[in-house]
């Protein structure tokens, strides 16, 4: 007889779906590289594109690929760091893994809110005169609240719901970026003003100018490590995992340089990107309609990025749950899908109440709290490696030990740059009306801060917290 507290055993998650999990989780489409356009040009803007990937993605996917196909465990790069380097590094991991995502996923719910609006524009423009749409948003609040519950009831139907969905989703959203490339590609020559270098005052920040153009094109390579906290629902981890990461690597690339080229042929001034800009760049080289679809998938990929980030961060809660650190509540899964639903539930009540929120610098809170978690990952492959030689890797980091140790060395630098980008940022919030400013790097501060005190208060109310690397993780039924 099932043990009690085991979880249900659904399908799996296959290669493809991961792929496209994890390609919401890192980019959502070419969405998010307005601004490095318009602050840098083209031509930086492709060569920060593609130096990227080498300095930050490929090492940091080669770091998924052995970690998560020699440890598939639920729970991911907690469960890595935990067992490298101890119980209480393992929670700073988890929460600041959380801490990042409270700003990350209020971003989604809020573009999503200014696609719509778009979308409503251009079909105004498409469409046949008297057309019943509505000219904006009339409550955008409820909308974003709105679909952080479409997302968690999405997740609660199971990994698989989200998998095939976000397939779906990748296809509708990047089809519309097929034809723009193809269009573009069929126009003539851009004119040799068109990629303009930025206003005189950006230029003359030198050295500022490039730390945030490549902060920019880290903020769209982030994520790689979101997926590897459902690997206890992977189907044979040891393989895809390592497949998967390469291949989203070469296809986030791919889907973010080729319509930034072929744009830049049709000589569409680059001082005019903002968000939203694709819209209009689909509007001039083939018309409304390709606006229209454009900002369709701008809704697309912000649904799919959070939809995907749902599955990932929720299983964070449940794992510290398991060992003790949070609530037995929190161990809840859906008796048929395995979903932890308590912990969506929770998660999604969390992000909604951010939403009122606006942070105009969120880039310098993500690289200042995610940035730190993502180190913690690398320090536990080096450490692993050394303690733990033994330990069966279907995938390795090339070059032995010092491969190991070095493959951290470049995106440490990125993350340095980073810091000293930010450091005399100021945060905005704007908050029912009013607006409070805070340096970003004590807010970040802060928040790390936080880490030490919360490992404390979760070992005095979570129970009886496991300190040792814990077993497999077992689920309790909802």
């Amino acid at each position: 007889m099932a043990d009690a507290f085991t979880k249900p055993s659904p399908r799996k998650l296959t290669l493809l779906p991961l792929m496209a999990a994890t390609y919401f989780m890192v980019a959502g489409g070419p969405y998010g590289l307005e601004d490095i356009v318009q602050k840098s040009g083209y031509l930086w803007t492709v060569a920060f594109l593609l130096a990227v990937p080498f300095l930050w993605s490929l090492p940091t996917a080669f770091m998924v690929s052995e970690l998560s196909a020699a440890i598939p465990e639920e729970g991911g790069y907690y469960t890595w760091v935990r067992r490298a380097l101890g119980p209480f590094w393992g929670v700073q991991e988890a929460w600041l893994s959380l801490a990042a995502s409270a700003f990350d996923m209020a971003i989604y719910p809020t573009l999503f809110v200014k696609y719509l609006d778009l979308f409503f524009k251009a079909c105004h423009k498409a469409g046949p005169e008297g057309w019943p749409v509505p000219a904006e948003v009339s409550y955008p609040l409820a909308v974003g609240v709105g679909m952080i519950a479409v997302c968690a009831l999405v997740n609660v139907l199971g990994i698989r719901a989200v998998g095939g969905s976000s397939l779906l989703l990748n296809a509708a959203l990047l089809l519309p970026f097929v034809v723009l490339v193809a269009a573009a590609l069929g126009k003539p020559g851009a004119p040799a003003e068109a990629d303009a270098p930025p206003a005189a005052e950006e230029a003359a920040r030198g050295l500022d100018l490039v730390i945030m153009g490549l902060l920019f094109a880290m903020w769209n390579y982030m994520g790689w490590d979101n997926a590897t906290t459902v690997a206890g629902e992977v189907d044979r981890p040891r393989r895809t995992y390592p497949l998967a990461m390469i291949l989203t690597a070469l296809l986030v690339t791919l889907t973010y340089v080729l319509p930034v080229l072929a744009v830049a042929r049709t000589g569409f001034p680059a001082s005019q990107w903002e968000t939203g800009a694709w819209v209009t760049v689909g509007e001039a080289v083939w018309g409304p309609r390709l606006a229209a679809a454009i900002a369709l998938g701008g809704m697309i990929g912000n649904f799919g990025s959070f939809n995907a980030l749902v599955m990932s961060y929720s299983r964070i809660p449940l794992v510290l749950a398991e060992q003790g650190y949070l609530p037995r509540v929190f161990r809840r899964c859906h008796p048929r899908t395995g979903a932890p639903w308590v912990a969506i539930l929770v998660c999604a009540v969390a992000w909604s109440l951010v939403l009122p929120v606006q942070l105009d610098r969120i880039l310098a809170l993500d690289v200042i709290v995610y940035g730190l978690s993502l180190l913690l990952e690398f320090v536990a492959l080096a450490v692993l490696r050394f303690r733990e030689p033994e330990l069966p890797r279907p995938f390795r980091v090339p070059g032995g030990k010092a491969g190991a140790v070095l493959i951290g060395v470049a995106p440490a630098a990125l993350l340095g740059l980073g810091v000293y980008y930010v450091w005399d940022k100021i945060v905005e919030w704007g908050l029912f009306g009013h607006k409070y400013t805070v340096s970003a790097v004590w807010l970040g501060g802060t928040l790390v801060a936080a880490g030490p005190v919360l490992y404390a208060l979760c070992r005095m109310v979570g129970g009886r917290p496991q300190d040792g690397a814990g077993p497999n993780i077992l689920k309790e039924p909802g």
